[in-house]
C-alpha cells in the first residue's frame, strides 16, 4: 500500500465511523508514514511538534489508536515496557530481535521458523491464526560489555 493509499484508507475509515478528519490527524499520519518502524508515541510527537507545536502527546496517542483501528498501524509491546508502533501494511509478516542493552530492534523473516511453528501447532492440535516471535539478547555493539550475562 502506498502512502497515498494509506491516507485514502484512513479517510474512508474516519468517514465510515462517523469521525472527522483534521489537520492535526493529517500531520500525524504524514509523519507516521515517513518515520522508521518501531517508533514510540513520544518519537512521533517530537517529529510532529516540529511541524505544529499545538499537537499534544495525547493527540498523538489518540491518532495512533485510530491508525491501529483502521489497520494502518500495529502496536507492539516489547520488554522495555513502552508501546512501539509500525506500519501494518509496509511489509509481510516478520519477527524481531531486540537488544536488551541499547533497545535496537532488527526485523527478520525466516521460512524455516515459520514452518516449525506451523508443525508444532499441528502436532498439538492447534489451528494457528497468528503469532509473534521476539528474541531478546545483545546486539554486536552491546555484546562485549554484556559478556557473561547470557542464558
Amino acid at each position: 500500500m502506498s502512502k497515498a493509499e494509506a491516507k485514502a484508507a484512513f479517510a474512508r475509515y474516519l468517514q465510515s465511523n462517523g469521525l472527522k478528519g483534521s489537520r492535526q490527524r493529517e500531520r500525524i499520519l504524514e509523519a507516521f508514514l515517513n518515520m522508521p518502524p518501531h517508533l514510540t508515541a513520544e518519537d512521533l510527537h517530537r517529529r510532529v511538534s516540529r511541524m505544529d507545536a499545538g499537537i499534544g502527546l495525547a493527540t498523538v496517542y489518540r491518532a495512533l489508536r485510530l491508525f491501529c483501528e483502521a489497520g494502518l498501524a500495529k502496536q507492539r509491546h516489547f520488554e522495555e515496557g513502552r508501546s512501539r508502533f509500525e506500519q501494518a501494511f509496509a511489509h509481510d509478516h516478520h519477527d524481531h530481535l531486540i537488544c536488551v542493552g541499547c533497545g535496537r530492534i532488527v526485523e527478520f523473516e525466516c521460512q524455516e521458523i515459520e514452518n516449525l511453528q506451523v508443525a508444532m501447532a499441528t502436532r498439538h492440535g492447534f489451528t494457528l491464526t497468528h503469532h509473534r516471535l521476539e528474541l531478546f539478547g545483545y546486539c554486536p555493539d552491546c555484546a562485549p560489555a554484556a559478556e557473561g550475562q547470557g542464558p
